[in-house]
């Protein structure tokens, strides 16, 4: 049995409103439809909104609702009018049609309820790749338990990838998004970063950020059963690395930093 808030700007009770709710063992508490009734009294499970008559009103209360970014589920109950006037800026989790039927009121409270929990058991701060953990609130990172030594830049650009996996930046996209509007250094100082990047997750785990031949980069997310070490990515010239050149490497960084004084020291990471 689950505790089921109700608002609602009419006056009928919840078996006009929501017939099926009546033939369900939840304890319902209705309340005048404003967000502030939600924390007034006892913490429900899941909040119903009444969207049958006044879509205003109830659109302002999802709205409110969502921008609080309680945990709780929020199920919108529409009346067959109701359905082409709802979209996802109104902040609902769901939809019920005022009609529906025991089994369905039943399903939809049931997995509204559940997704909420399991959202709310997963830290809001973190980015997980297999061994992988971005910490976005400490600035941290740690590679199978391993904290890695990473400076502000390095930080940014991974965590920028890893937000975003499976998608290819180019080096122009990744300087404006990681360095931003006001950094003049040559994009190759974006190499630079991704090579201390593997270099600092470790052999093994280097092929989390893959080169896109004559594209960029992209995060490669690791799959259940596979190491980050499957499938390495190959660079233009089929060779392994940014570029494809088949120099190690120490070499290649050092060339690099020697053509863009701009991809090391200060400069890079300020």
């Amino acid at each position: 049995m689950s505790n089921v808030l109700l608002l609602t700007s009419g006056r009928e009770p919840p078996a006009d409103i929501l017939p099926s709710l009546g033939l369900l063992p939840h304890a319902v508490r209705v309340a005048p439809a404003g967000p502030e009734h939600v924390t007034s009294g006892p913490a429900p499970d899941a909040v119903l909104v009444d969207a049958r008559r006044d879509l205003v009103l109830a659109r302002r209360v999802l709205q409110a609702l969502k921008a609080a970014a309680t945990q709780i589920p929020v199920i919108a109950v529409v009346s067959d009018g109701g359905w082409a006037a709802v979209s996802a800026d109104w902040g609902a989790d769901d939809l019920l049609l005022y009609t529906a039927g025991p089994g369905e009121v039943e399903a939809r409270l049931r997995l509204a309820i559940g997704r909420k929990a399991q959202s709310a058991a997963q830290p809001r701060d973190e980015i997980r790749s297999g061994g992988l953990v971005i910490n976005e609130a400490t600035y941290s990172a740690r590679m199978s338990g391993r904290a890695l030594d990473l400076t502000f830049k390095e930080f940014e650009l991974l965590k920028f990838l890893a937000q975003h996996p499976g998608r290819v930046f180019t080096r122009a996209q990744l300087l404006q998004e990681v360095w931003g509007y006001d950094y003049f250094g040559g994009t190759r100082t974006v190499d630079v970063h991704v090579r201390r990047l593997r270099a600092k997750l470790g052999a093994e785990n280097e092929a989390l950020i893959g080169t896109v031949r004559n594209v960029g980069y992209r995060f490669v997310p690791v799959k259940t059963g596979q190491s980050a070490s499957d499938g390495p990515d190959t660079g233009p010239n089929g060779a392994s690395g940014p570029h494809g050149s088949g120099m190690t490497d120490a070499a290649a960084l050092a060339q690099l930093e020697t053509a863009d004084p701009h991809a090391s020291g200060a400069c890079a990471d300020r």
